[in-house]
């Protein structure tokens, strides 16, 4: 109940917390909310996007390994406490994972590599005549395990950036964020992303349950016993997905004119033919000339038939995130660490793909290591979260 003369009674109750801004609302209006200093996720993921394309230009472990810890910098001091954010260290986890089952490769099958410093030598299996060009054993050579090493190195820190985007972008906001002729292609790909971070979460909760319970949570028994809780959580939440998607009316569409339509259907499938050709184009050197402008021209058809097949998108977005002065910073950072470390595979190819034969140690490349360190950008422009 309100007086005629002053604001509410539960108003007037309520105490201003230290180090709270004041409001300068009008008596009997809410406090507006405060904006929240994030970034749009789609910047993060083409930050993330961009290192990856960088990691696949060169096999230097050193530079590698600055890539790494730029991005583990960056999401260490950046992510939320939300589960999702807790995926980098399962991605990284599978990096690793991913390296030292291509050292077992390159050990058990052999490397087409020669190497002159034999490390071991383990029994050779023959194998049919069919089979040429395929050994099991034999001779393990330094240079061979070197160029496995890089090789899975290369892809290891591609996971990572990956890990990292998962880890830094919301996949709600980044679904909220695309346009509306993407909707249903982005929610498949938004489930599909949330597996991993859900699945980690579930298996963190019931294995603390069981510590708490004084019950085995490692092994195989623990495992096993873990297993059939977080499959059966999944499934739940699979079906509590499909309810809330059918009560919200997911997959409606509004009626557009059969020209628009096609329009549509004209404008996405020359575009993307524009984008394939244009960057067809660059990779080689002969198309240098025009595999610009026919990417450029693709890139703007492509965009213009996701605007207009987003007409029959019934959606409306409440809040949506704005692509700010931050949000370039930080896609500018990215975008310019691939560009700088594509030319430098361009320029001085030998700093950035090291030799194994003959072994000889990997030297840090001065500019391309500073290249590298534009990565960092984004811990300077962004706001910490709050914890």
């Amino acid at each position: 109940m309100t007086s005629s003369d002053g604001p509410s009674v539960a108003a007037r109750a309520v105490p201003r917390a230290p180090g709270e801004p004041r409001s300068t609302a009008p008596a009997g209006e809410g406090v507006p909310t405060r904006r929240r200093a994030t970034v749009h996720p789609g910047a993060w993921w083409l930050w993330a996007i961009s290192l990856g394309t960088a990691a696949t230009r060169t096999t230097n472990p050193l530079l590698l390994a600055l890539l790494v810890a730029a991005s583990a910098y960056v999401v260490a001091t950046h992510r939320s406490a939300a589960p999702w954010a807790r995926s980098y260290t399962a991605f990284a986890r599978l990096a690793l994972a991913v390296l030292l089952v291509r050292l077992v490769f390159a050990t058990v099958l052999g490397s087409p590599i020669p190497g002159t410093h034999t490390l071991l030598t383990l029994p050779e299996i023959p194998l049919p005549h069919w089979a040429q060009g395929i050994r099991l054993g034999g001779e393990v050579t330094a240079e061979a395990l070197v160029f496995a090493a890089y090789d899975g190195l290369k892809l290891a820190t591609l996971l990572i950036c990956v890990g990292a985007a998962n880890a830094l972008a919301s996949p709600s906001r980044l679904l909220k964020s695309l346009p509306g002729a993407l909707y249903e292609t982005g929610v498949a790909v938004v489930v599909a992303l949330t597996f991993a971070p859900h699945l980690i979460a579930d298996v963190q909760r019931l294995r603390a349950a069981r510590r708490l319970r004084g019950r085995p949570d490692r092994g195989i028994r623990g495992l096993l016993q873990v297993g059939l809780p977080v499959l059966e959580g999944a499934l739940e939440r699979s079906v509590a997905l499909a309810a809330a998607m059918e009560s919200r009316g997911y997959g409606r569409t509004a009626e557009v004119p059969a020209r628009v339509r096609r329009t549509t259907a004209a404008l996405t499938l020359g575009g993307l033919l524009g984008i394939c050709a244009g960057t067809y184009g660059l990779l080689t050197a002969e198309g240098g000339g025009y595999g610009a402008p026919l990417l450029l021209a693709g890139t703007a058809a492509a965009l213009a038939g996701l605007r207009l097949g987003g007409r029959r998108s019934l959606r409306t977005r409440y809040r949506p995130d704005p692509w700010d002065t931050r949000a370039w910073l930080v896609t500018g950072s990215g975008v310019a660490v691939a560009a700088l470390l594509t030319l430098a595979s361009a320029r001085a190819p030998e700093a950035l793909h090291p030799g194994v034969v003959p072994l000889t140690a990997p030297t840090l490349p001065l500019w391309p290591a500073a290249s590298v360190l534009l990565a960092l950008l984004p811990a300077l422009v962004v706001p910490r979260e709050r914890s």
